[in-house]
């Protein structure tokens, strides 16, 4: 007997030490086919050289092997050719500037377009060229490089965050008398040095369009910042450069007469001559703990003044103790400010003043007695009123609110309710159109998020300008002298109603033009003249399509480019599969997709691992081509990964989200399980005798809620820093969907109300300096597991923000969790 338990014991030994090793290998192939998967596309950068008044584009195509080629197109016709003999234009190049030169890989920086279409101005090797096809010849020429477009550092900062592009360069010329270092600007303005210049001289660097770089000299200042453009381009950096001036803000303290200054002093509101002179004190009654603050808006004839009061509140503070911090010996503890569901806010109101008669003209509050917040206030353009967009808390009530200059009464303009939310952090829209005392105004009034072009005045409708069973995704631009409007749309055209799609429409409604048509998910650009558009869309099962279209009618001028992916197939990979079956209701589709690992064999059986994540705030499966994803790491492990919408996430109908409403806990589970099975039923490859899931965040608590609500379906789970309990997690967030006041339901659908059900296999991770979803969130679903008798793991990863299963460690500590509870046969490949 004791030998045997001696050999078990050996053998479980084996075991675990075994799938650790094979694991390691798996996961460090997944990554070298990470790195590879993009360089295998074939033409799928497109760089795009405008010239003015166009009447052809040229454009530059990647192909795989870092080789590109140019081409052109006429506009007019739309015939595509060449844009020049490259064989010729390299030979000539090459004897011109005694390098080597390659036909397949130009090394052209810059392109100017010229009249004749096979000639071509460029920069190469840092300088001017002029390619002349009559002759086959290339001679210097003065070709200045596309500016970059210096400005100032804090501009450059303001544009971290914004969308990037694709691969281009940016060359920084130093032209100060000392030396200059460059820094990129990464998410949250973090600077990141990539080295430095000395004066005189240049460098190139590699970077994306909409990237931001900063440039300081030797004492640290800053000096310039520059924006990357889709092309290479050049800054020159000779000094400081000053921000540019600006319009005049709506929030300036100098009044439009230029008369007075408006100022907080000690809490209370004063004006100062702008000339100088004894300062007039209008209020005497603010205190720290009761005070007044900004913005201060002044109307525009300079006769009131509007500030704002609030009273202060004390501010929920959660504490972080970094155990093992790596720039010192001892644990640091550090608090941060954390407000959470049900905590009092601060809540500004407006206070109006009379600067002649230098009075506080009374306000009634009642429309406005609640804040949630109060946006988008302004001053009408003849001063007699001044409106804003009230957000009553627990957002069933959004009114749109104007105050009488001259009485300070208050009324409603119109006003959005819901016996659910208003989804206000998503769809919340309003533009002014002072001209015609209009407004465009966005709602879920009908089920659908639509634009409706409102009478400033009454509040009265004067036209929804779009309608059906489709949604305003955004407001891309208003034409005012033209009363048209740019939407991206999605829902609109009968394909899987999250592809995103653009339309013009008139102010007063009626047929859309639709500038994008083929089926699949859609970004455009303009030309410089916006008569042209380059529309690049794709599928995750569809590599990107380039388009050139008419701006005004989306009219399709030619295709300019298909991806190729076939080299990437022919190493095993294969695109994902879109799938669609009916939700909990028998009716409802629902959208997902399926990816397969690299050494798929369809008369295998797989284990099934959801990937998820049901936040309200959006949808999240993904609609545009990939070549990879950490997915598809993942499967390499010997799982089929499904990424599902279930009701309850946003973007389909008011209906459909509204499933989520005190209702987190339901995740769209009802709906995720009856795809899944739809979707078993005609791949017989994937088992679900062997179903994981995992998520991060809302999706930590929906992978446990998983586990917990559904034991009998989900075998094992990964749960990262879940916000298990909706009462533990951020303030915001958690009122949007699950209301205020804080009630029972918040601990309805709490997994720690709910710990002692699970049957499964779970590992919980958290990040030990969270500040995104309080660490105590895990810590006390933890301590209910426990409580319960529960078996279940948990790791604490040290030093790690949000997120702690994306780190090197977290994603080996997941991964192998669910190679070892779900038995992938492939996973030690």
């Amino acid at each position: 007997m004791k030998a045997a338990a001696t050999i078990l014991l050996a053998a479980a030994f084996l075991i675990e030490v075994a799938v650790p090793q094979d694991l390691h290998a798996a996961m460090d192939r997944a990554e070298r086919r990470g790195r590879e998967a993009a360089s295998l596309l074939d033409s799928n950068a497109l760089r795009p050289y405008w010239a003015d008044n166009a009447t052809r584009l040229v454009y530059r195509l990647n192909s795989r092997s870092n080789e590109h080629r140019f081409f052109q197109i006429d506009l007019k016709t739309g015939v595509k050719s060449p844009a020049f003999d490259h064989a010729a234009l390299a030979q000539a190049l090459a004897t011109a500037a005694a390098r080597d030169v390659r036909p397949e890989a130009l090394p052209i920086d810059d392109l100017d377009v010229t009249p004749d279409p096979g000639s071509v101005r460029f920069r190469a090797f840092g300088q001017g060229w002029s390619y002349q096809a009559a002759q086959r010849r290339v001679v210097a020429a003065e070709v200045a490089p596309q500016p970059a477009g210096l400005i100032a550092p804090d501009e450059a900062a303001r544009a971290v965050g914004a969308p990037s592009g694709g691969q281009t360069q940016l060359t920084i010329e130093n032209g100060t008398a000392g030396e200059l270092e460059m820094f990129w600007l990464a998410g949250g303005g973090q600077r990141k040095s990539y080295g430095k210049i000395a004066a005189g001289h240049s460098s190139t660097l590699a970077t994306y369009r909409g990237h931001a770089w900063v440039m300081t000299d030797a004492s640290g200042a800053d000096l310039a910042g520059v924006v990357a453009k889709d092309v290479p381009s050049v800054a020159r950096v000779t000094g400081r450069l000053a921000p540019a001036p600006r319009p005049r803000a709506s929030d300036d303290p100098l009044s439009p007469d230029g008369h007075w200054r408006a100022v907080i002093r000690d809490h209370n509101l004063a004006l100062e001559p702008a000339a100088g002179g004894e300062r007039l004190v209008l209020t005497t009654t603010g205190t720290p703990a009761d005070g007044y603050s900004g913005p201060l808006q002044w109307a525009p004839d300079s006769t009131k003044l509007i500030a704002w009061r609030a009273r202060e509140v004390a501010t929920r503070q959660i504490h972080l103790v970094q155990a093992a911090p790596p720039d010192q010996l001892q644990p640091k503890f550090l608090t941060i400010d954390y407000p959470k569901p049900g905590d009092p806010i601060r809540q500004p109101k407006p206070r109006l003043f009379d600067i002649a008669q230098r009075r506080e003209i009374a306000v009634d509050d009642a429309l406005f007695a609640n804040p949630w917040s109060i946006t988008a206030a302004a001053w009408s353009g003849d001063s007699a009123g001044f409106s804003f967009a009230y957000n009553q808390r627990g957002h069933q009530l959004l009114r749109l609110v104007a105050l009488r200059a001259d009485t300070g009464s208050a009324r409603s303009i119109l006003e959005e309710r819901s016996q659910t939310f208003i989804d206000y952090s998503q769809k919340f829209y309003l533009h002014r159109l002072p001209a015609t005392r209009e407004l465009l105004w966005c709602s879920e009034r009908d089920g659908h998020n639509h634009i409706y072009l409102i009478d400033a005045d009454s509040g009265r409708i004067k036209c929804q300008i779009t309608k059906g069973e489709w949604n305003v995704r955004e407001v891309v631009e208003v034409d005012e002298p033209n009363r048209q409007l740019l939407l991206k749309v999605v829902g609109v055209t009968g394909q899987d109603p999250y592809y995103q799609h653009f339309v013009r429409v008139s102010f007063e409604g009626g047929a859309l033009t639709r500038l994008t048509t083929g089926e699949g998910n859609h970004e455009i650009a303009f030309s410089p003249d916006r008569h042209w558009l380059l529309d690049t869309w794709s599928r995750v099962d569809l590599p990107p399509v380039v388009e050139i279209r008419r701006a005004d009618t989306g009219r399709s001028v030619a295709e300019l480019t298909r991806a190729d992916d076939s080299a990437l197939q022919q190493t095993g990979w294969s695109r994902p599969q879109r799938f669609t079956a009916k939700g909990r209701d028998g009716s409802t589709d629902i959208y997902g997709i399926i990816i397969r690992p690299s050494h798929f064999d369809p008369a295998k059986k797989y284990p099934v691992l959801e990937d998820i994540y049901a936040g309200p705030h959006d949808h999240f499966v993904p609609k545009s081509y990939f070549p990879w994803s950490n997915k598809n790491a993942m499967a390499e492990l010997g799982f089929i990964i499904v990424s599902i919408d279930g009701m309850g996430t946003n973007w389909r109908s008011k209906a459909f989200h509204d499933v989520c409403w005190k209702n987190l806990a339901d995740a769209g589970f009802p709906d995720r399980i009856a795809w899944l099975k739809a979707a078993a039923a005609s791949r017989p490859w994937m088992d679900l005798t062997r179903v994981g899931i995992y998520g991060g965040s809302a999706g930590g608590q929906n992978a446990l809620a998983g586990l917990l609500q559904h034991g009998d379906f989900y075998q094992a789970g990964v749960a990262d820093c879940g916000c298990h309990d909706n009462r533990m997690d951020k303030m915001w967030w958690n009122e949007a969907w699950m209301g205020w006041p804080v009630d029972d339901s918040y601990a309805r659908n709490s997994n720690v109300t709910h710990a002692a059900r699970l049957t499964g296999k779970l590992l919980l991770v958290v990040g030990e300096l969270d500040h995104n979803v309080d660490p105590a969130s895990t810590a006390q679903v933890a301590a209910a597991l426990q409580q319960a008798g529960k078996d279940f793991e948990m790791l604490t990863v040290m030093n790690a923000d949000h997120g702690a299963a994306e780190t090197p460690y977290g994603k080996y500590r997941r991964a192998e969790f669910l190679v070892r509870h779900l038995r992938p046969a492939a996973a030690g490949r």
